[in-house]
């Protein structure tokens, strides 16, 4: 895993951004099968072992496509989660949150900025969950690759994986999504910060009156300005850190999983805590 010093700046450009954020050599267990090339020599195929399934997961990355074809540090931390979960769930700092959720018929599961799609196809395996992977419409070819390629696996344990654009803070882009979701998922989605604003009204957008809103980030963080998102965060949810990595060797600071749930108001319209 990359881990470069924090920054003030916002001068951040792809290619340094690209470094920051890759997982680098190493799969979810330290033994991912190095990149394929295939015929055109610029598609790369990554397999992913889910223990608990003992069964693997197949990524293609895209790397010369942009930050949103290739895997990301918070990736791994969250799949090794949602695998360790369904091996052991009196041992996973997810336990709470999903039996929070007390729905006995298969979790309506949203991911925001899936990227290559690994922790929603990853969630719909290990959790048998009906899982909606999101990004923006240009990155949906390689979203609906990946879908496809783990159709197999993800049904036999019981899950589904549905690919649909979603531009964040659009209205008309939730709206076609529907707002039955339990659960909001989402790993390295705060960088941008003229991306803040969006990702959160998306976040209202999602809230149904009279439901608690719950989403889980997996968020290694990489400049001080971020602290602006969670400020912000903070006005409208209830934050809590629900798992933390040991920092990688040189690293100050590991992947954090952080728990989002919706302030509710009281009788005299206060927002107050869940």
């Amino acid at each position: 895993m990359i881990t470069l010093p924090l920054r003030d700046d916002d001068e951040e450009n792809d290619t340094y951004e690209a470094k920051m954020l890759l997982i680098g050599e190493n799969g979810l267990d330290g033994e991912s099968l190095p990149p394929t090339p295939l015929r055109d020599g610029a598609l790369e195929l990554q397999k992913y072992n889910i223990s608990s399934i003992e069964s693997t997961v197949v990524i293609r990355e895209l790397t010369s496509q942009g930050l949103s074809f290739q895997l990301w540090p918070a990736a791994s931390t969250f799949v090794t989660l949602l695998d360790n979960y369904r091996r052991d769930p009196s041992k996973s700092p997810l336990t709470a949150t999903l039996l929070s959720l007390k729905k006995p018929s298969p979790l309506n599961i949203l991911e925001l900025g899936s990227g290559t799609g690994l922790v929603g196809i990853a969630a719909a395996i290990t959790l048998s969950a009906n899982v909606t992977v999101t990004d923006l419409p240009h990155v949906l070819d390689n979203l609906n690759f990946n879908a496809e390629a783990n159709a197999e696996i993800v049904e036999r344990f019981g899950g589904k994986v549905n690919v649909a654009p979603l531009r964040w803070g659009e209205a008309d882009d939730v709206e076609v999504l529907g707002q039955n979701v339990d659960l909001i998922l989402a790993s390295d989605v705060v960088y941008h910060d003229h991306l803040y604003e969006p990702l959160l009204k998306t976040l209202r957008l999602m809230q149904l009156e009279g439901k608690r809103l719950i989403f889980l980030m997996a968020h290694l963080r990489r400049w001080k300005k971020e602290s602006v998102f969670f400020k912000k965060a903070r006005k409208l949810f209830d934050v809590d850190v629900i798992h933390s990595d040991v920092p990688q060797e040189s690293s100050r600071i590991g992947v954090v999983v952080y728990r989002f749930t919706t302030k509710q108001p009281n009788q005299n319209g206060r927002i107050v805590s869940c």
